[in-house]
């Protein structure tokens, strides 16, 4: 059960107040490169990147952001685009309207916005022009840029406490003063409460975790999870996986993002697929077909079935967003592709359509069960497109009405 928070309206969808929950991603390149941003940003949305962000850290980059979105929309491409800012971007924002008026949202990060009352000024400058333009923002704390004066604080204060906290305790509690601090605060200066979104993103699983759970409880404003610089490889994505499985699984978190680190000349894309396979994964969402196929044992016979689930997989992969389209619903679609009869017709009966291939000393005969029935024998050399035909046949009486 999802936890109930605000819902705020960024472009043409809504955080937040149980819709659904979702994904976003952000550009490597350098903003100035409109082309290449242009570009990426296409990527990403057709990847399925609900929202992308991009990094406006400087004067051209402020002014190229009015041409990037004037670049999309000539393309039809009209995923929300967020403004990264920091250091400067109550300057930047003030300075060139055309840029501020062009994003769908602000990312703000109170702990660089200046110190003392520097950084009271520089944070209400930000917050009156989201305000006047009507435009939301997220607060988006993290552990390495953490107010250092809140932080040193509340150091201080739990010193001289008889029995002081753990340390990561202590940091845990300023990450959220800081964020909810600073939502007061843009509260006060007259920003709406629809129009906040919250992070508080940490490296550590279990800190970040915690520090999720523990602003979960005290407050109503939607909360964008993320495991942040979460690193490369294996290690990150499940990492990542498992972190916002936590939260997710609890009902907490209305937007996310897989903060991996591609490899050289990697497919930023893969952030997404990581999001979209965590929803799906947990029942949240459904973005393409799911294939069910066993590990393979000593009971069977070759690396036929195993090649067919590849198969399987490449062809689901290739025609879902097509078939998204097309017929509407198909995403649910789940396909199984085992390797013996121990639970080889047991899971086929499960799925939508499923074959169970003919295991070591198994009839050369694979039975297909549709809709948890005995559909047809397949047997011969063309089992795998004899099997992707019923596939098709299967995907377009279902939904294709």
């Amino acid at each position: 059960m999802r936890n109930k928070t605000l819902g705020v309206d960024i472009g043409n969808l809504t955080i937040g107040d149980f819709n659904p929950i979702v994904v976003q991603s952000m550009t490597d390149t350098d903003t100035t490169d409109v082309e290449s941003t242009v570009s990426q940003i296409e990527h990403l949305a057709s990847a399925g990147s609900e929202i992308v962000r991009v990094t406006v850290n400087n004067d051209l980059a402020a002014k190229s952001v009015p041409q990037i979105k004037k670049r999309l929309l000539e393309k039809g491409i009209d995923v929300p685009i967020v403004g990264d800012f920091h250091f400067i971007g109550h300057r930047l924002l003030t300075k060139y309207p055309d840029c501020a008026a062009s994003l769908d949202k602000y990312r703000i990060n109170p702990g660089n916005v200046g110190k003392g009352s520097r950084r009271d000024e520089n944070f209400d400058t930000f917050i009156r022009v989201a305000k006047d333009l009507d435009k939301p923002i997220r607060i988006g704390v993290n552990s390495g840029s953490l107010d250092p004066e809140l932080m040193q604080l509340k150091m201080d204060n739990n010193a001289r406490l008889t029995n002081p906290l753990d340390s990561e305790l202590v940091e845990r509690e300023a990450l959220v003063d800081s964020a909810l601090l600073s939502a007061d605060r843009a509260l006060k200066i007259g920003l709406s409460e629809n129009k906040i979104v919250i992070s508080c993103k940490v490296s550590r699983l279990s800190q970040m975790v915690e520090s999720y759970k523990k602003l979960s409880s005290l407050c109503d404003f939607p909360l964008h999870l993320g495991l942040t610089e979460a690193g490369m490889g294996s290690m990150a994505s499940t990492s990542t996986s498992i972190a916002l499985g936590l939260l997710l699984s609890q009902g907490i978190g209305d937007t996310i993002r897989a903060s991996l680190t591609p490899e050289p000349k990697g497919d930023r894309a893969k952030e997404v697929k990581l999001c979209q396979d965590v929803l799906q994964s947990l029942g949240l969402r459904s973005f393409r077909p799911s294939v069910t196929s066993c590990p393979g044992c000593g009971r069977t016979t070759s690396s036929f079935f195993r090649e067919l689930s590849e198969e399987i997989e490449i062809y689901l992969e290739k025609y879902s967003k097509e078939w998204n389209q097309k017929y509407p619903g198909s995403s649910e679609l789940k396909v199984a592709v085992m390797g013996c009869v121990v639970n080889g017709p047991g899971e086929s009966k499960y799925a939508d359509i499923g074959i169970s291939l003919p295991g070591s000393g198994e009839s050369p005969k694979a039975p297909v069960f549709i809709d948890g029935q005995r559909f047809s024998f397949l047997k011969g050399n063309t089992i795998a497109q004899d099997f992707i035909k019923l596939v098709d046949n299967y995907v377009e009486k279902r939904w294709g009405s």
